[in-house]
This record gives C-alpha cells, structure tokens and sequence, in this order.
C-alpha cells in the first residue's frame, strides 16, 4: 500500500528501547526523569513509545500537546514547560499539573485560575544560573519564592534550570552547585521543602555519567536523547540508546545528468542568501519532493551515504546521486536521519505525513 510521502517515520519500539535506557540509567543516579515530547508534537506514536517504556512524566512546552498527552490516556503528570502567558493561565491549569515559571504575577494568574477551575496547580521556579533564556536572577530568587509561596491554590514544589540552550552555557558542578544553593534559601525563606530539583536537559547526562552531577538534582527533562538517542553537547551517541528511531522520506520527482555550478550571473536565492557551490563536473541530480518548509535540509543525512544534500528551496531538495548505491529514479522514495532542527520542522509541517513503525 502507498504512503504518501513527503512522510515522517516514527519508529516506536526503538524510541521505548532509548527511554527505557535513560530511565534506568537516571535512575542509578536518583534522578527522575520528565519525558519531553515537543520535537515530536506529541505525536500519538510517541507518546505510546514513553508509555510502553513506563514513563511517569511528560513535559512538553505546548499547551495543545499536553492536551493531547492527557486525550492519550497517560495518567501520570504532565509539566508545562515553557511559563504560560497570564491570559492562558486557565488552558494552564486545566490540561498541566505543574508548570515552570519566573514570574510571581504569571503564578498570580495561575493562582486565580486554578481557584476558579477547583484544582491544585504545582509549580517550579526557574532560575537562571547563566545560559540568560528563562529563570529568576538568583539574587532575586529568595523574594520571588516568598511571594509565589503566598498564593492559594498553588503550591511551589521545586526550582530548577535550563542549560545548553540559548546561550549554550554548559552544566557543570559549580552551575548545579548554585541551583541547589538558590534552593536551599528559599527553602529557609519560606519554609517548604522544595523537592524538586530540575536540572535541566539532554545537555546534563554527561554530568550525570561522570558522578560529578552534585547530589539533590533529582530530575532531568529529556527529549532529543530520547527521540534521537543523541548527547546534545555535540550530538555524538549516547551510551546505550538508538540513532534509527525516525527517518524522513521524500520521493524523487526528477532525475537529471546537470553542471555542479549554476549558468549565468548569480544573485541571491529565495531565501535571501548567496549560495556557493563546488565544481563537480556534470552530475546526475535528483529532485525530492521536501523543501525548507518541511526540514532543515543542512540537519538531514541521507540513509544511502553516497547520496550528497545539495540544498533545498522551498518545495525541492536537491540532491547529488551519482555515487548512490543504486541508481536513483523517478518515484523512488529516498530516506534522510533527521537532526533535531530537521525533525522539529518535520514534525511541525502540515504537508508531512507522520506514521508510525512498529518493531524493531
């Protein structure tokens, strides 16, 4: 039976294979993990890989992903990962049990809204310990704390942080050592125990691994090493996980023998850039059915290494097949391991089918 393409494939017991590895080995480190499904959307195929590896928490940053988390059927609480506005505080509370926030008056309106819905809403305080996207400054993490431990119908339940992302601040012990110690004074300063300690992302596993990752951090929220089986400090292969868990597949729509080096005076292409090409000779071409709308064509490698990625406009990727393994045709279909940027892109556009692969 035909698959339309351009297609996503989510290969669902390879993606349980990486979340039962990781689950386990945070485990060893008294670390819970929150398991992130944004890059994803929340695709139903996902979510059955995380329940069938006995995740006991998803997170994701979309209030529309976790609603369809909760429609799934999974039973287990689910964090919202980006702060919500005050005006979607009420879609907040009703489809997160907990939520990451900076703000007393963002807290404020989830504290409103939760009273008004009948519901108890946890929340963790972000601080920033120096990657500068989200989080209280620490020296204002003591008043921000007194305040959000003052609102009814809320209970703040932990601080954590979020590295390796903006700035590209790695986790180290002293980053670690600072979050526990911003926990430790609101502790005193408002007299809850903070349980939750959120260090951060797929970027503090090597942390973790090494032993240095500084007793008290006792959750990671992980995607990308789950999804893609990848460290995300240089995208290297996590210890005990899988890289073949989701393929993008496009579908040729020209087969051409065409120079390397366009003809002509050149100026700017569709995206405003000056591209630059290497002088090949003549070569054989093919067109795929993907273009910039639909992934990252630099974050895409073909699953035949002797295919080469050209580039892409918006609608054609472009491709070098001279040294495939087999003679590419019109109406073959061409598979690419996406990289996280890819993935997202895939994931997210209208005019990718997503599928799911069972077995492994």
């Amino acid at each position: 039976m035909y698959a339309p393409t351009p297609r996503l494939e989510i290969f669902v017991d390879r993606i349980a294979e990486n979340a039962q590895a990781l689950i386990g080995q945070c485990a060893d480190h008294s670390i819970k993990v929150a398991a992130v499904t944004k890059v994803l959307n929340a695709h139903p195929a996902l979510l059955r890989a995380l329940m069938q590896a006995g995740v006991t928490m998803i997170a994701d940053s979309r209030i529309d992903n976790l609603k369809r988390v909760t429609e799934s059927g999974f039973a287990g609480p689910r964090l919202l990962l980006r702060s919500p506005t005050p005006r979607s505080a009420a879609q907040a509370v009703q489809w997160a049990d907990c939520s990451l926030n900076s703000s007393s008056s963002t807290v404020a309106a989830l504290s409103r809204a939760a009273e008004a819905a009948g519901v108890e809403h946890q929340v963790v305080m972000m601080i920033d310990v120096g990657d500068l996207r989200e989080g209280v400054w620490p020296d204002r993490a003591v008043e921000e704390a007194v305040a959000m431990s003052r609102l009814p119908h809320v209970q703040l339940v932990g601080v954590g942080t979020n590295l390796a992302c903006y700035g590209g601040v790695l986790p180290s012990v002293t980053n670690m050592t600072k979050l526990l110690e911003v926990r430790d004074q609101c502790c005193e300063a408002t007299g809850l125990p903070l349980e939750i300690v959120s260090g951060g992302n797929s970027a503090n596993l090597e942390l973790m691994a090494s032993g240095d990752m500084p007793a008290g951090i006792n959750q990671l929220r992980l995607g990308e090493s789950i999804i893609l089986g990848r460290n995300t400090l240089d995208r290297e292969a996590w210890v005990g996980t899988r890289q073949d868990t989701v393929r993008v597949v496009g579908e040729v729509i020209e087969v051409a023998r065409k120079p390397s080096v366009p003809l002509g005076e050149t100026g700017q292409d569709a995206f405003g850039n000056h591209p630059e090409f290497v002088d090949r000779g003549v070569r054989t071409r093919a067109i795929c059915n993907l273009g910039r709308q639909d992934v990252v064509p630099e974050a895409i490698t073909p699953t035949d290494l002797g295919i080469i990625v050209l580039g892409a406009s918006s609608d054609h990727l472009i491709l070098d097949v001279t040294d495939a393994a087999s003679p590419v045709h019109l109406g073959d279909e061409i598979g690419f391991w996406p990289q996280y940027s890819a993935l997202l892109a895939a994931s997210t556009s209208i005019h990718v089918h997503t599928v799911a692969v069972n077995g492994s």
